[in-house]
């Protein structure tokens, strides 16, 4: 199907803007980047209600935002532990700001979003220590935070569902804290091998191949197994027993096979698997609602599928 004709103008656009042979991207440039491009979300902030904390860390205090739908603030609701994405590089509370509200809103959840440590001045497996950690803080305090800690949902967007995944992965694998779903956004999933996608669109303004390298370069720290299942949740070798999985991939995004890959495997797996390839989009699409409508609509069907997962775990 022929790209979107808004995503071809915002492409185009960016292009345009972008030299033809473009150098690594410094941290503070992909930050900056990232941070313009999210200015494209759109929530309905009025709707919902905020609060910032912080909690204990592996190394740190972290800090994280709570969101509530404005009228549920009093009630005892579901909790959504949502990373964002930015390459494991940038991105922040900040920037994914609108994106986190409106999951709030549609899903019904008190969704705690997390401010991970990001590299190069906090490489791997910095990032993964903090949102397994934000992940334990959620469970345990869950009555304080006004979660059922019986209704966990965790997710994220592009590396934040990277983050996501390996969460859920290692909750399995020591018997940590009981996850209804993983709900995963244009999901990064594999390093080992360039897949069809990623050759495909490698000089994908949004998200070139350049800047994935750098991203990689700047996170990993040299000697690191590219097939290492936290880097490359694709190639974990057993994936039985993990959450429900809600997947959302993009037809013309660069990791569009890897997610897709993910959702087969799960399924073979016995993981039930709601996924959808979204037809003439790109990678991060959901927080372009300013251009384009099935931003919207992405988001309030993730919604919905949150909402059916809930309710199905607490029929189980």
């Amino acid at each position: 199907m022929p790209l979107d004709a808004r995503a071809q103008r915002l492409l185009t656009m960016i292009a345009a803007a972008c030299p033809a042979e473009r150098p690594r991207p410094t941290p503070g440039e992909r930050r900056q980047s990232l941070a313009k491009l999210m200015q494209f979300a759109r929530a309905d902030m009025s709707a919902v209600a905020t609060r910032d904390s912080t909690f204990s860390g592996p190394a740190s205090e972290l800090r994280y935002r709570l969101y509530a739908p404005l009228d549920r603030t009093e009630d005892i609701l579901p909790g959504f532990v949502f990373f964002h994405g930015g390459g494991m590089v940038a991105g922040s509370i900040e920037t994914h700001d609108r994106v986190a509200a409106t999951l709030a809103l549609t899903t019904g959840c008190r969704l705690v979003s997390v401010e991970y440590r990001l590299a190069p001045e906090h490489k791997f497996p910095a990032g993964i220590d903090d949102a397994t950690a934000a992940v334990d803080f959620v469970a345990h305090n869950a009555a304080a935070l006004g979660i059922d800690t019986r209704q966990l949902v965790v997710g994220g967007d592009s590396a934040g569902a990277t983050l996501a995944t390996i969460v859920c992965q290692h909750a399995v694998r020591t018997a940590g804290p009981a996850i209804v779903a993983q709900c995963l956004i244009c999901p990064v999933l594999d390093f080992v091998e360039p897949s069809p996608s990623r050759e495909a669109f490698a000089d994908d303004p949004l998200i070139d191949h350049v800047t994935l390298e750098a991203d990689l370069c700047d996170y990993l720290p040299e000697g690191i197994d590219l097939a290492d299942p936290r880097v490359s949740p694709l190639r974990a070798p057993d994936l039985a027993g993990l959450p429900a999985a809600i997947i959302h991939t993009a037809e013309f995004d660069p990791m569009r096979d890897e997610g897709n890959a993910f959702a087969k495997r799960l399924a073979a797996a016995g993981v039930a698997v709601d996924h959808t390839c979204h037809d003439g989009m790109v990678h991060n699409f959901h927080a372009l609602g300013a251009v384009l409508s099935q931003a919207a609509q992405v988001l309030a069907r993730i919604g919905e599928q949150v909402r059916r997962e809930l309710a199905r775990s607490r029929t189980n």
